[in-house]
């Protein structure tokens, strides 16, 4: 029985609104894992936003790559991995990235809020965005494991 969903399900697990954790090689030392907030749409890239002088952005500027894990928390276990590289750094644009990756996480009234902490950084490029081509995927899903395993 292959638990591996298919390219579909794959594409809208991870669509689905979920926490990241993102892992960007650090030679020298093991990778840097954080959660972190994405924005992807089926058949899109993935975005992350963030400070462009955080350690993330040092290391994403420096490899051109990450991978991204994104989970369930609950049985039946599932999970969606993907890797591959970086196709655009930009400065993050209040409508096209913050917000909607804001209201992703936090609902409308309090993602308009968040936004409006972070519009003084957005405005004077100091966040940036980071989108990556998804180019191999791990996945599984346990529910297609039945009652009398």
């Amino acid at each position: 029985m292959s638990y591996r969903m298919t390219q579909a399900e794959r594409e809208h697990f991870l669509a689905d609104m979920r926490v990241g954790i993102i892992s960007i090689t650090d030679e020298g030392r093991g990778p840097l894992a954080v959660p972190v907030w994405y924005g992807y749409e089926p058949g899109g890239t993935i975005a992350v936003w963030m400070s462009k002088t955080s350690r993330k952005a040092d290391l994403l500027q420096r490899t051109g790559r990450f991978s991204l894990c994104v989970q369930t928390e609950q049985t039946p276990y599932r999970y969606v991995s993907v890797e591959g590289p970086i196709v655009a750094i930009e400065p993050v644009d209040l409508e096209r990235d913050a917000r909607p990756i804001a209201r992703r996480y936090l609902g409308v009234e309090a993602g308009d809020a968040y936004v409006a902490t972070t519009t003084d950084t957005i405005t004077r490029g100091e966040d940036v965005v980071f989108r990556m081509r998804p180019e191999r995927w791990l996945t599984a899903d346990y529910s297609r494991q039945s009652d009398d395993q």
